[in-house]
């Protein structure tokens, strides 16, 4: 009896001591930024350059790992007014292409600077006769100061067209 009593404290003693040492880092926060993508794919037929503005909400649920929400809004310039489509060209105003994400959002942080994830969900379609689709965008982040975030990433959306592009974003976290 003694000896299991002994084991216990023992075991008591270090949980403690590793509770106390343990240091958690909470990430949760509010995340606001713009990012600037190249478009390829479907949409390089019609635009090169897309702009647009990130908002996200992240708790720490461990030290290592990030889950929240994420929206924003995303503007694919049309480059002009003529579109060449195989044998046919055709000439019209079109609008650019704008999308609103609506996405849950996971981190995983290797080391506290840097960081991989997603936003996966889904992005309405704006402009008149888009009708939004799946969005995914994979990323990679490092930390730049304490509240600033520099990131790349891959954003696809499955339209009736193929929406996908490469984008360096900027975020600030408050």
């Amino acid at each position: 009896m003694k000896k299991k009593t002994f084991v216990l404290v023992i075991i008591a003693l270090v949980t403690v001591s590793f509770s106390s040492v343990a240091q958690r880092v909470d990430r949760t926060n509010f995340k606001a930024g713009i990012h600037a993508g190249v478009p390829f794919g479907d949409i390089s037929d019609f635009s090169n350059f897309e702009i647009g503005l990130d908002l996200g909400y992240h708790w720490g649920v461990s030290e290592l790992i990030d889950a929240g929400i994420s929206t924003g809004f995303m503007n694919a310039f049309i480059n002009n007014d003529t579109v060449d489509l195989g044998p046919v060209e055709v000439e019209g105003d079109f609008p650019n292409i704008q999308y609103i994400p609506v996405a849950g959002a996971f981190r995983i942080y290797p080391t506290y600077d840097f960081k991989l994830g997603a936003d996966v969900g889904y992005a309405v379609g704006v402009n008149e006769g888009n009708t939004g689709g799946l969005y995914i965008r994979p990323m990679v982040g490092v930390n730049i100061s304490s509240n600033t975030e520099l990131n790349i990433s891959y954003v696809k959306i499955s339209d009736d067209y193929d929406f996908s592009m490469v984008a360096l974003g900027i975020l600030f976290l408050f």
